[in-house]
Parts: structure tokens; C-alpha cells; sequence
């Protein structure tokens, strides 16, 4: 008889390491399995920034603070005092900058992605993309020789789930990814 599956790592905590391990012809990233053969795409690389969304979120940063003048000049009877409108727009506008390039500014962050076949992709992070490169590498080299097996510690690219990798998924209507 067959032995069992590997055991599965523990659920990574929120910000943690997330453990990425080359088993029996599987990847594992935290507790996904992926098979190596669906793999279709490895490659370590610097995220660039998004500017589309960095300029989604200042339009609506600022069509808040329309919305908070408005709200603050209707409960004075439209009555604004010499000076106190230009101030208020300064640190709306200044804030809304702030908060909005925080994210343009910071330097490019080295990601590894690895993509499947159906176009889903794993991405995960490491402050060094030399040993992102080392992984991506061992990856490729796992794919073509099936006794190949390795572990690493990676962290998760986006805090946006407290729990496993973060996997874009594209088609499929209604399509959420892994919900870990």
C-alpha cells in the first residue's frame, strides 16, 4: 500500500511565514497543493506599483471629501468663514496624497509567481530576490525530475486573507479564489 500524504504544514498566522514545499511531485504552498505538472509559469520578479489603483483610490478619496465639505457646509446654512474653506481643502487634499502615494513611492517588491495552467497564479514574497530566484529555480528543476523535493519559508505577497496564499484566478463568473 501507497504511504498517505505528507502531513500539511500549520496555518500560518496573519503576517507569518508560509511554508512553500516540493513533495511527491506537489507544491505546496501553505496548505494548497498544486501539481507540478499543471505548472505552466514560474518566475521571480519586482512587482511594480499599481497606478490605476492608486488613482481609483484618490477620486474616491476625493469625491469623499466633496462629500464631507458639502455635509459641513450645509450644517453652517452655507455660511463659510473667510479662510477656514482653503485650509479644509489643503489637508483633505494633502491627507488624500498621502495616503494615496504611500503605496506608488515605496520601492518595486520582489514576488515569486508561480502560475498554473488554468491561469490561476500563487504569489508569494521575501525581502531577498536572490533567494527568490533560488526558489523559482528549484521549482523549475522539480518539474522535470520527479524525485527533486525541497522546503522553503516564504511570506504571503497580500495581507488581504489571514490565512494560506494569495491566488488570483481569472474567468468564471462569480469566481472567488481559495477562500483559506
Amino acid at each position: 500500500m501507497p504511504p498517505g500524504p505528507p502531513p500539511l504544514p500549520p496555518a500560518p498566522s496573519k503576517g507569518g511565514p508560509l511554508v512553500l514545499r516540493v513533495s511527491r511531485r506537489m507544491l505546496w504552498v501553505g496548505s494548497a497543493a498544486i501539481p507540478l505538472h499543471n505548472i505552466t509559469w514560474v518566475d521571480a520578479y519586482r512587482m511594480k506599483p499599481d497606478w490605476s489603483s492608486a488613482g481609483a483610490r484618490l477620486l474616491a478619496w476625493l469625491l469623499g471629501a466633496v462629500v464631507v465639505y458639502v455635509l459641513i457646509n450645509s450644517a453652517n446654512d452655507g455660511e463659510v468663514r473667510a479662510g477656514d474653506s482653503g485650509n479644509l481643502w489643503i489637508l483633505i487634499v494633502a491627507v488624500g496624497l498621502a495616503v494615496v502615494s504611500k503605496g506608488l513611492f515605496v520601492s518595486a517588491k520582489p514576488v515569486l509567481t508561480v502560475e498554473m495552467a488554468s491561469g490561476s497564479k500563487v504569489i508569494v514574497t521575501l525581502p531577498s530576490m536572490d533567494e527568490l530566484r533560488r526558489i523559482a529555480g528549484r521549482i523549475a528543476y522539480a518539474i522535470d525530475h520527479p524525485e527533486a523535493e525541497f522546503t522553503a519559508l516564504v511570506q504571503q505577497y497580500n495581507n488581504t486573507n489571514n490565512y494560506g496564499p494569495v491566488v488570483n484566478m481569472r474567468d468564471g463568473r462569480g469566481n472567488t479564489g481559495f477562500k483559506l
